[in-house]
């Protein structure tokens, strides 16, 4: 199998601003535009937002949502929540080890992270043995320092000014 990359490097988007999920899912869109595989896996994403249905037309994107179709807050979580983190973790493992894909999207790994729903020190296991040629981005606030040490690229997104803080909600095809 030809690689796009002869070595993966490790993106973080993080922050309060709008766009972490957006810019990964722009990559993906230039991974298949250079004739590359990619994976998605969506963690704490039940709902069926907009960019499911464009992903699945895209040639070489495999897209795995995990999650309730719920808001999730860290006082809420029930055991479902733990098993859909634990099954985006075993396809995250099974994309980043297998060598097939150029490009795997961690999509909210982050918050999966700081609300305790996986543990660091499996993210940082399946980042270490990922095939060398796979790129990785991880997205979602507050990463912790263990996955900011392996990151080649980091970005943060900072908030200046959103419509929700004047009342308008998500807006289908723009926010979800």
């Amino acid at each position: 199998m030809a690689r796009v990359l002869e070595k993966g490097l490790v993106h973080v988007y993080m922050g309060d601003g709008k766009g972490k999920t957006t810019s990964a899912l722009g990559l993906v869109l230039r991974m298949t535009g250079a004739g590359g595989k990619s994976a998605v896996v969506q963690f704490m994403k039940g709902w069926p937002y907009s960019e499911i249905e464009t992903l699945a037309l895209l040639p070489g994107v495999t897209v795995v949502q995990t999650g309730r179709p719920d808001y999730l807050r860290p006082e809420t979580l029930t055991t479902a929540d733990f098993d859909e983190a634990t099954r985006g973790m075993d396809a995250a493992r099974e994309f980043l080890r297998s060598g097939w894909y150029d490009l795997v999207v961690l999509d909210e790994i982050n918050v999966a992270l700081s609300f305790g729903l996986i543990a660091p020190k499996d993210v940082v296991a399946i980042l270490e043995g990922k095939a060398v040629g796979t790129e990785v981005v991880l997205t979602g606030r507050n990463p912790p320092d263990e996955i900011l040490r392996l990151a080649d690229l980091i970005t943060d997104m900072r908030e200046v000014r959103h419509p929700y803080g004047k009342g308008l909600l998500a807006r289908k095809g723009v926010d979800c």
